[in-house]
């Protein structure tokens, strides 16, 4: 079984999940969002093989350099935003702070669509998620679900950045979310983790699921 460490990082808390495996003594890390040396504190002993992005805001990204120089692990994003990841004014750093503009190294692995492959030797399937940014990711592994900025506990992701669309991001939610297990974990981009059946029965914005 994989071993979830989840670390909030950066000025808007963003949680990083370092997943590690005991016996192979491999990790995968998703969502670095500031160079931290806890995330490589929590690494110690293991070889970092991944590093997943759910999306490229510069929130999700700015640790990214901190590991690969590092570890030289397999960098994940989706096709729609690859190109963020060295840009300020689409991964959001340059709204933020003119002198503060953050990238990360080009990514290895460019999801292109719905797919199962492997991670830490066990199946990983990626949910492409749209609504938030337009190439968000989900990933599904071990019954758990990294679910980004698309759903919190108890609200959902901002629309209101460029590229965001609210319709889209209910619409992937109930696709991709609601259909899992009610019992499945979802851990967040920030917050608290929380389930399925959770968000069902107490997010306000799951009554606007109706209308879609």
């Amino acid at each position: 079984m994989l071993h979830v460490n989840a670390i909030a990082v950066g000025d808007l808390a963003t949680n990083c999940y370092v997943l590690t495996d005991t016996e192979t003594r491999n990790a995968a890390v998703i969502d670095p969002g500031a160079p931290d040396d806890r995330l490589v504190t929590a690494l110690k002993g293991y070889k970092l093989t991944d590093i997943l992005l759910t999306h490229a805001h510069f929130d999700h990204i700015g640790g990214v350099g901190l590991l690969a120089d590092i570890f030289t692990p397999q960098i994940w994003i989706h096709e729609l935003e690859a190109a963020w990841l060295n840009d300020p004014e689409r991964n959001l750093s340059a709204w933020v702070s003119p002198l503060a503009h953050v990238t990360a190294p080009p990514a290895t692995v460019i999801i292109k669509e719905h797919r199962t492959y492997t991670l830490l030797g066990r199946d990983l399937y990626v949910k492409h998620t749209p609504g938030h940014t337009p190439g968000h990711l989900v990933y599904y592994i071990e019954d758990k679900a990294f679910v980004g900025d698309l759903i919190f506990c108890g609200s959902v992701g901002r629309t209101d950045f460029p590229d965001g669309d609210h319709q889209t991001l209910l619409r992937s939610i109930k696709a991709e979310i609601l259909s899992l297990p009610k019992q499945t974990p979802l851990y967040p981009g920030h917050g608290p983790a929380t389930t399925v059946d959770t968000e069902k029965t107490h997010n306000p914005f799951m009554q606007q699921m109706d209308t879609l």
